[in-house]
């Protein structure tokens, strides 16, 4: 399952979004709760979630698992529904109690505006584990000392690449850095008489399928943030790998890789490109292992983790994690039972590894990846192994979603292509629009 997270930028409107959160709810505090969980349960539970069709059957199939547990209560379940509706719906006080969400863009808004109340209180009332939950798991549910969201399955990236074409070549085990990719990749690459591009080694263009700086960053420690401000101009790494991107663009060439990646297949249609052998190696997530099996299944490939850029070698087996997050709404009639659902999601070892198994997407509580019951392809080990690393990262949060990731995007597209003047001056005005961003969302 692919979420619509930002690491295909433009899914969510952050900002928009922020505002209506925030004109729509009031971030006074929550309800006071009982000093004891309540021993029974009963009710009905308005659950709001943008899957759909299969995926949405494998969430249901938990949700009746819970609802066996607690007989009294009825789990009104409402399938593809995003985020500006979600949003809209809290804000109008629409009976909804427990909100799924794909987008962790916004969870700072979420929390600052307090339309998902602080789960704090449950978490320190029924002694819920949040050791449980990896460093980066707990900082994409969190923001501003709130706990107002839990996890419920992660993304996380790594490097495909076809064992074939890679043997062919002479290569018998995947690159460990940048370095080593483009040399590989430029190898693999094969073109046409009339010099356009036949076979990519890899794509380098920022924005070709889940080319992202969220992704690209994690492979250099690079930073997004310090003392609330945007680092990315002080951050070296930024430059360093924009730096690395255009001199391998430049070897290829900029105007050949637009016309190959022009004329590719949709990303999440049967004419991808690693499918159909268009690419060696892709920059893609665990939910590949899934489409490969039912759309490419004579395909012969492995998964490693995204090289590192030269010099960061220590950060080797990392990458980029985000994921599907789930609260409760402040304006919940039934917060209770919303509560032990939205906790069954997601710390229940064997509803976790439920959901993980259906969805194909990777676990979020220690406990469920250490679990035997994980039924997963070969291949998916990895991304198992790259979620345990002490070098997983994901981008903070702020009030204004995924607005510096556009802001550094739309300035490394420019700079790929050769139109980004400066570099330094490039990433200080990205720097600037980021913190102007911020400084607006505060308000006087």
């Amino acid at each position: 399952m692919k979420r619509h997270t930002m690491t295909r930028l433009g899914a969510v409107a952050a900002i928009a979004v922020a505002g209506v959160v925030l004109a729509g709810c009031s971030g006074g505090s929550d309800t006071a709760i009982a000093t004891k969980a309540p021993d029974h349960l009963s009710g009905t539970v308005t659950l709001w979630e943008f899957f759909s069709d299969r995926e949405a059957g494998v969430v249901q199939s938990v949700i009746d698992d819970f609802q066996k547990k607690h007989p009294d209560v009825k789990v009104d379940v409402r399938t593809g529904q995003e985020d500006d509706k979600i949003i809209k719906a809290i804000a109008a006080g629409n009976g909804l109690d427990v909100a799924i969400s794909g987008a962790v863009d916004n969870v700072g808004a979420f929390c600052s505006s307090g339309a998902l109340r602080d789960l704090t209180p449950y978490i320190d009332r029924d002694g819920v584990d949040l050791s449980q939950l990896s460093d980066v798991a707990r900082s994409y549910t969190s923001f501003g000392g709130k706990q107002c969201a839990l996890p419920m399955l992660a993304d996380v990236q790594g490097l495909y690449y076809n064992t074939d074409l890679l043997q062919a070549a002479g290569y018998s085990a995947p690159p460990k850095t940048l370095s080593e990719l483009e040399t590989m990749a430029v190898k693999l690459t094969t073109y046409n008489p009339d010099g356009s591009i036949k076979t990519l080694g890899f794509n380098p263009l920022m924005g070709a399928y889940e080319n992202a700086p969220t992704v690209f960053g994690a492979a250099a420690g690079a930073e997004w943030m310090k003392d609330g401000k945007s680092s990315i101009a002080s951050s070296p790494g930024w430059k360093e790998l924009m730096t690395w991107q255009k001199s391998f663009i430049d070897e290829i060439g900029y105007d050949k890789l637009k016309a190959f990646t022009a004329g590719l297949g949709d990303e999440f249609s049967a004419s991808q490109a690693f499918q159909t052998g268009q690419l060696a190696m892709n920059l893609d997530g665990e939910w590949r292992v899934a489409f490969l099996a039912d759309q490419a299944p004579d395909v012969k490939y492995g998964v490693a983790p995204f090289p590192v850029l030269d010099g960061h070698e220590d950060l080797y087996g990392g990458g980029y994690s985000s994921g599907t997050i789930a609260g409760v709404s402040k304006g919940s009639k039934n917060p209770e039972a919303a509560w032990a659902l939205l906790r069954y999601l997601t710390f229940d070892t064997d509803a976790v590894v439920k959901l993980a198994n259906g969805l194909k997407n990777v676990p979020t509580t220690k406990d469920a990846l250490a679990s035997s019951k994980l039924d997963l392809p070969d291949q998916f080990g990895t991304f198992l192994d790259i979620a345990k690393s002490p070098h997983l990262t994901s981008i903070p949060a702020t009030v204004i979603g995924s607005a510096n990731q556009v802001a550094l995007s739309g300035y490394w597209t420019k700079f790929q292509s050769g139109g980004g003047g400066d570099i330094d001056a490039g990433l200080k005005k990205v720097d600037k629009d980021i913190d102007d961003q911020l400084a607006l969302s505060e308000g006087p």
